[in-house]
């Protein structure tokens, strides 16, 4: 075999899982980044968070990765949830919203890869004679206690490194 055809076997299996997943937002693989910087990787306004990433150098632990609140002033309408509690699929309702990935600038052949699932909700605010969205306190005070709080949508990331290790 030449090397050409040992290189695209190399990469076959990631090939593979790329074509096979097809995630709401379609992005290109992001600029390369260095050790020991800290880069957004995307922001979710509805859940008030932003999900930050660091290469780290180290083989054992050569990612990093962080769900970081926005502002304290900001009032959320999703929920930012742990991957490995909510175990989102697509038989449970998850749909795959992004996956984005990230070359290390120090090792071209690693990249980390970040998989952001998405619970959706169909919200369908109720409107008064005004067409105005309202909500009462007393009123929702009461459906509270009762258990009836509506649902929210819900997202959760899942953080894999692929590719080979530099030396």
């Amino acid at each position: 075999m030449s090397p050409r055809h040992l290189i695209l076997l190399a990469l076959l299996p990631s090939l593979v899982a790329t074509a096979a997943e097809t995630p709401e937002r379609q992005r290109p693989v992001g600029a390369a980044q260095a050790v020991n910087v800290t880069h957004t990787l995307r922001q979710i306004p509805e859940a008030c968070t932003r999900l930050e990433g660091t290469f780290t150098g180290d083989t054992a632990a050569p990612y990093t990765f962080a769900v970081v609140r926005t502002s304290e002033q900001c009032q959320p309408r999703a929920r930012f949830v742990d991957y490995d509690k909510a175990q989102p699929s697509e038989a449970k309702g998850w749909k795959l919203n992004d996956v984005i990935r990230v070359p290390s600038a120090a090792c071209p052949a690693q990249q980390a890869v970040v998989r952001v699932w998405r619970l959706p909700v169909e919200q369908k605010p109720e409107l008064d004679g005004q067409g105005q969205s309202r909500i009462y306190l007393e009123e929702a005070k009461k459906q509270a206690a009762a258990g009836q709080i509506a649902r929210i949508p819900m997202f959760a990331a899942q953080m894999s490194i692929e590719g080979k290790a530099c030396r």
